[in-house]
């Protein structure tokens, strides 16, 4: 799959690749996610098995800008108005999208963003740990 790196660190590429392997994927399952014949807890399994980790490969590397944040966002909860599908109003009985709080609540698993910044902070536990002579074990470096 690869990691798009620039002298520097602009994350910016990595993020449009991760996008669009991600809409890649997503649309290799989208009749899936649309399906009546899946139950909305498979269709949240394909999401998390398939599709999210496509666009998560990578991402403990950088850091996201508020612009790059928003457009993980907006993926997700394109491929969420999928699963989840339309909701009828309680008032007036007529169908209509679901809003992004409402796709929240019902999707339980915490948001893209989120999973990111939290893999980033357990990477960065991981090096802490390690200490300095482990990194330099692990670049040939002498202890």
């Amino acid at each position: 799959m690869g990691t798009t790196l620039t002298n520097k660190n602009y994350i910016q590429e990595e993020v449009k690749s991760r996008l669009k392997s991600g809409n890649a994927c997503y649309n290799s399952v989208q009749n899936l996610l649309s399906s009546r014949m899946l139950s909305k807890n498979c269709k949240i399994k394909i999401y998390r098995i398939i599709t999210l980790p496509v666009v998560l490969y990578g991402c403990e590397t950088s850091s996201l800008k508020k612009r790059k944040e928003r457009r993980l966002r907006v993926f997700e909860n394109r491929v969420l108005w999928r699963i989840f599908g339309h909701k009828r109003d309680e008032l007036t009985g007529e169908w209509r999208e679901l809003h992004n709080e409402e796709l929240n609540d019902l999707y339980s698993s915490p948001n893209t963003v989120r999973m990111i910044k939290s893999r980033r902070m357990r990477q960065a536990g991981h090096i802490a740990y390690g200490g300095e002579e482990r990194c330099l074990q692990s670049f040939g470096g002498e202890t």
